[in-house]
């Protein structure tokens, strides 16, 4: 259960990205983030909110934001998923779950009646200093970008 709140500071992490590269939140210092978290990369809703970020990355860049996704997939079917879909931006392995339970996004879910543990579609909004800015709890995954850029 996501526990931030806007103006929290923004938990700090690090990780590997999906060509295999270190990334941490520090890395970001001084520029806006976008830091979308989904359950799987090639699942449909999440393939469509990675879409819609794919779309409108130009605009997002125009307001300032970097966009960065998190999941527990492993780097190489994230490099998969990124290069099917040619996401431009950079996406982290959390095969762990340690960044999810540190943004409070690994939450016990149910599916067909059925409970299990898993990443729930949650994106924050990082300001230049680190804090966080804003929280979408329930991404509009077809509109999602527009979404971010109504916000500031």
């Amino acid at each position: 259960m996501v526990t931030l709140k806007p103006g929290d500071e923004a938990p700090s992490f690090t990780g590997t990205d999906h060509e295999g590269r270190n990334i941490s939140l520090a890395d970001f210092r001084g520029n806006k983030l976008v830091l979308y978290f989904f359950p799987e990369a090639g699942s449909p809703t999440c393939t469509i909110e990675s879409c819609n970020l794919r779309d409108h990355y130009p605009a997002l860049l125009l307001k300032g934001y970097e966009v960065l996704g998190v999941s527990p997939d492993d780097p190489e079917k994230q490099n998969r998923f990124a290069r099917k879909h040619d996401l431009p931006f950079r996406l982290i392995a959390d095969s762990g779950n340690r960044i999810a339970k540190a943004y409070g996004v690994w939450d016990k879910k149910k599916l067909f009646g059925h409970e299990y543990m898993g990443i729930r579609r949650t994106t924050f909004l990082i300001d230049e200093k680190g804090k966080i800015a804003g929280i979408f709890t329930r991404p509009k995954n077809k509109a999602h970008a527009a979404e971010i850029l109504a916000f500031g």
